[in-house]
């Protein structure tokens, strides 16, 4: 495995918040291995998001764009005092792999190619898509792992042949050997992209990864396909994200997995939209003390999430993610007087004329001094495989740099880019943005042996 020293203890600090500075920092940092040659990226579901992605990758390759929204290509991260003036752009801090040197691949249940499927997603200009063509029509979904008893409002001809869910398992494990000779590609990551699954709880079959093998062999209906693909590239050694809200490494089978093959693992569901202003809005009103009666969230969407949304299973899994985020920034347990009866709704409502262009709408009823009500709106029009792309970009070339750091199982320090992140068994997850951005570029700083940043200040009044 790719890594540096005391690669079994870094198992580690997926989750920092527990630590203290000075534990952290008398911590061993790791040795990173170089970012050489090719690094290929492998995506279940080539549709809204990874044609948005891919596109705008290629776009950026030919100098015809921006990398807006990437915080691994555009943000910067202070080193040392505020005096010294050293903020290098993170790129150029840690050693990630370059867009140049990115290849693609991925399944769909669909046969078109990532052009075809880019022009049916409707997201991209398509002039912009046309000037794409030659590079996009190169990438070809493989056949796909589907049951349609985890996504039901879609179906398609691009399937895998039949056989037991180890078969499958053990088709995707061939598929990423071909992509991985195909493309001279050295190192791989893989992030779902695809539909939302129903909702579903672990079951027994996920307690342990014999217990899980096991039902691999026997077609347990409690494994999805996402978990099938999680499997494959974590016994491959693969480090593996999910894009969406349902239930997939988080299990103690594939986390354990993760650890034995020393695999980095994050999640889930890309914060985007309606959750992305949450996250923002919540901490401000939360620090000021200020009370929160109520919040109404409703969206309207028209894409192919939209409609697969519009099934009550998968929406389940979205409403559990999106409900999340509100109660653990609040901790009305901490606060029941400001926060103990909020009354907390979401609604997803599919709208086909309004395609990508998704809507939200928040109304806050929060109160003040003495009790007294007042009232936010907000009014978010925005594109989702636009925001959700760049986050594609930056999880997998996180992702890859954990893994040449030798940092196994839950990152911890990725929940930035999520609404539902992933902790270590029996930790709440950290959903304030403004300490996941702190938790995130702290752990960049000890990754290169860089002192932490505590924001205290005191050292400018000595």
């Amino acid at each position: 495995m790719p890594g540096g020293t005391q690669q079994g203890e870094l198992n580690l600090l997926s989750s920092m918040s527990e630590s203290s500075s000075s534990d952290i920092a008398s911590r061993p940092t790791p040795t990173i291995q170089p970012a050489e040659g090719k690094l290929g990226i492998l995506i279940p579901g080539m549709g809204a998001v990874t044609t948005t992605f891919i596109a705008g990758i290629e776009a950026i390759k030919q100098g015809m764009a921006k990398p807006i929204g990437s915080m691994t290509q555009m943000n910067t991260i202070r080193l040392g005092k505020r005096t010294d003036n050293n903020t290098p752009k993170i790129k150029d801090f840690v050693p990630l792999a370059k867009i140049e040197d990115l290849e693609f691949g991925g399944w769909d249940i669909f046969e078109e190619n990532c052009y075809e499927a880019a022009l049916h997603a409707g997201v991209l200009d398509k002039p912009l898509v046309e000037s794409l063509r030659e590079p996009l029509s190169k990438i070809k979904p493989m056949p796909a792992v589907f049951d349609s008893n985890y996504v039901k409002r879609i179906h398609g001809p691009n399937l895998k042949p039949k056989g037991s869910k180890m078969d499958h398992a053990e088709m995707l494990m061939d598929d990423i050997r071909n992509f991985k000779e195909r493309t001279g590609s050295s190192r791989l990551a893989m992030i779902w992209c695809g539909s939302t699954e129903v909702f579903h709880r672990p079951a027994p079959v996920h307690n342990t990864l014999r217990d899980f093998e096991c039902g691999l062999q026997k077609s347990d209906p409690e494994i999805s396909p996402s978990q099938i693909y999680a499997y494959a590239a974590l016994r491959m050694g693969i480090p593996h994200a999910n894009g969406a809200p349902h239930l997939t490494t988080d299990t103690p089978a594939l986390m354990q997995l993760a650890r034995d093959r020393n695999v980095p693992i994050a999640g889930k569901d890309f914060k985007t939209g309606q959750t992305f202003m949450k996250t923002l809005i919540a901490p401000g009103l939360k620090s000021r003390m200020l009370g929160v009666a109520g919040w109404f969230s409703t969206n309207i969407l028209g894409n192919r999430d939209g409609e697969v949304l519009d099934d009550p299973g998968s929406f389940k899994s979205k409403e559990e993610s999106k409900l999340s985020a509100l109660e653990q920034i609040l901790q009305p347990d901490l606060y029941p007087e400001l926060y103990e009866h909020i009354h907390h709704k979401v609604r997803i409502e599919y709208y086909p004329p309004r395609g990508d262009a998704k809507e939200g709408w928040d109304n806050i009823d929060i109160f003040g001094w003495l009790g007294y009500p007042m009232q936010i709106k907000i009014n978010f029009l925005c594109r989702d495989s636009i925001l959700a792309a760049p986050l594609v970009l930056d999880i997998m070339l996180f992702m890859d740099l954990a893994q040449r750091a030798g940092m196994r199982g839950v990152q911890e320090w990725l929940s930035f880019f999520f609404k539902a992140p992933m902790t270590a068994p029996g930790l709440y997850p950290e959903h304030d943005i403004f300490i996941q951005s702190m938790k995130l570029k702290n752990t960049l700083r000890w990754m290169k042996g860089e002192n932490l940043i505590t924001h205290l200040g005191l050292e400018y009044y000595d």
